[in-house]
């Protein structure tokens, strides 16, 4: 995976350096270029994997884009009117995943999303604490950080 990607990345760089266009337009479709390139190249290779993770990780990333602009939204509304709507308060999100680099992952990105932040995780690597500004209902919030930031995390470590 590592050697496509790299060879994704010169095979771009390649491109913007032929066409002479150094605008991040041409970088992005000299990417998306070299990456069809590469796909077809390699295409019935069972050592693919590069091909499935990277549309995972460019949709993991509009997520994250997606949710932020709608917490910011939030947070901003809050600040702007006088009557305060928050219902703060401390959750036990139960995790499934294990890795020390999946955790760190999903509790720096509740972390930046604006109105939360990641507390602790338990010793036994089984709950992340997290604080909210907007919990009206517990279990409602709970699905959304497993079936939105965790379940996305699980799908791209795999």
């Amino acid at each position: 995976m590592k050697n496509r990607f790299v060879s994704n990345i010169l095979l771009t760089f390649v491109w913007v350096v032929l066409t002479g266009d150094f605008h991040f337009s041409n970088y992005l479709f000299g990417f998306v270029l070299s990456y069809v390139i590469l796909m077809v190249i390699t295409k019935g290779s069972r050592k693919a994997k590069y091909f499935t993770i990277v549309p995972k990780l460019i949709f993991f990333v509009l997520y994250f884009v997606k949710e932020l602009v709608k917490a910011n939204l939030e947070v901003a509304w809050e600040v702007m009117t006088p009557k305060l709507n928050m219902t703060p308060g401390i959750v036990k999100v139960p995790l499934t995943v294990q890795s020390d680099v999946g955790i760190t992952l999903l509790a720096n990105l509740i972390t930046l999303t604006p109105g939360t932040l990641s507390l602790d995780v338990s010793n036994d690597k089984k709950v992340l604490y997290v604080h909210a500004m907007y919990i009206k209902d517990k279990e409602e919030f709970i699905a959304g950080i497993k079936n939105g930031f965790e379940k996305r995390i699980l799908e791209i470590l795999k």
